[in-house]
Order: structure tokens, then sequence, then C-alpha cells
């Protein structure tokens, strides 16, 4: 494999760890926190007093939910990073689908209605992006030689 490929595949591996750990505090954060708070942790562009409300349990539920969500997201892409710099092909796609699936979530229903903050959340969509384009453009030059 090229030098080019590697430190690529390197890259995409070393942002898959930082989306991972920010991910996988962010779960523990959410499910550790009273369901106001884990709301306006997460809606963080959105004014507090907006959230603090008296939530059903069921809320709180779908919120803990939530947190575990990102939590064994920001997991599995940590595991598959490790992978991802030993240059295995089928950890570049399943960690592109794991963490780009979450994130698209995240940017068409947080994002982009503007209830977050352009940091941390947008800024971690980037990463995401980044990581996913490095790594797939090595896999898809790996495929043509194949």
């Amino acid at each position: 494999m090229k030098s080019s490929f590697i430190w690529m595949l390197r890259t995409s591996a070393v942002l898959w760890v930082v989306w991972g750990l920010v991910h996988t505090l962010a779960g523990l954060m959410t499910m550790a926190q009273e369901t106001p708070a884990a709301f306006a942790a997460i809606a963080d562009a959105v004014e507090p007093q907006a959230l603090a409300l008296d939530y059903h349990a069921a809320v709180g539920g779908v919120v803990n939910q939530h947190g575990w969500n990102l939590a064994w997201f920001g997991i599995v892409t940590i595991i598959g990073a490790v992978f991802i710099w030993r240059g295995n092909r089928t950890s570049i796609l399943v960690t592109a689908m794991v963490g780009g699936m979450a994130d698209l979530g995240y940017f068409i229903f947080l994002d982009i209605p503007g209830h977050v903050n352009f940091v941390p959340g947008t800024i971690m969509t980037l990463i995401s992006s980044v990581a996913i384009f490095l790594s797939l453009r090595v896999w898809l030059s790996q495929e043509r030689k194949a």
C-alpha cells in the first residue's frame, strides 16, 4: 500500500478515536444527568429554561436510551479505528456506517433546525465526514486494483 494511503488511514483512525471518545463521554454524561439537564446538554443552543420541565419517566427512558446509543456508537468507532489503522477494509465500511449514520441523524434533526451550537456537535460531524472521506478514498483505490 502506498505511504499516502497509509497516512490517510491513520489520520482517519485518529479522527475516529477522537469522535468515539467524545461520543462515549457524551453518552455517559447523558445517562448520568436528570432529564432536563440532559436535554439542555444535548440541545445546547436552546435556552435551558425552555427545557426545564417536569418530564414523564418514559421521556427520561428515551433520553437514557439515546445516551446508551451515543456511548456504544463511540466505543464501536474506537474499536473500528484500531482496525482502520491496521488497514482492515471491512472496518472502514462498518465504522463509516456506524459513525456516519449517527452523525447524519444528528445533522438532520438537531443541526439543521438550529438546536445545537457549532462546537462541539457540528465539529464532530465534520470530523466524521473527513474520516469517512479519507478511509473510503483508500478503500475505493484498493477496490479498483483488486
